[in-house]
């Protein structure tokens, strides 16, 4: 979480145009040290805070419209499309990115011995047709038309 925290202090200071002494100097108001090493996480919460005192505004990882950045391929926004129609359709209740990541755990967790946290991060090719197949099967059963 550190990690996270300290990089995220970083980008904190690029967006506010702060140069690395003014930033340390910021720092050294928050929590009465000045470098990022020596801090604790919760003196690294301080410095964000104050950050987000000055006007900074994190965004959490997203893209600036507030989605989810793009799957990184082509076969796991696939399980994302199929995922999505499942959910307008009614026939799943978790929509988007956290409802996909329940059902595969749910239902691959004990066959695969450990799920994917994220299926963003799966790259067994194999697991990923395994989803995309039960998926299918999910649509068809509910009478979700895979080709609108």
């Amino acid at each position: 979480m550190t990690l996270a925290l300290k990089k995220l202090i970083h980008v904190g200071a690029r967006e506010l145009g702060l140069d690395a002494d003014t930033r340390h100097d910021l720092q050294l108001v928050a929590t009465g040290k000045a470098s990022l090493a020596d801090m604790t996480e919760a003196e690294l919460e301080k410095v964000v805070a104050a950050m987000k005192a000055r006007g900074f505004k994190p965004s959490g990882g997203r893209a600036t419209n507030g989605r989810r950045a793009a799957a990184p391929r082509a076969d796991l926004r696939f399980c994302h499309l199929l995922w999505g129609k499942l959910h307008r359709a009614g026939a799943v209740d978790a929509k988007g990115a956290a409802g996909l990541n329940g059902f595969i755990r749910k239902r691959f967790g004990d066959a695969w011995g450990a799920a994917p946290l994220d299926i963003d991060q799966m790259r067994d090719w194999k697991q990923i047709a395994t989803v995309i197949e039960a998926l299918k099967a999910m649509c068809k059963r509910v009478g979700v038309d895979l080709d609108a």
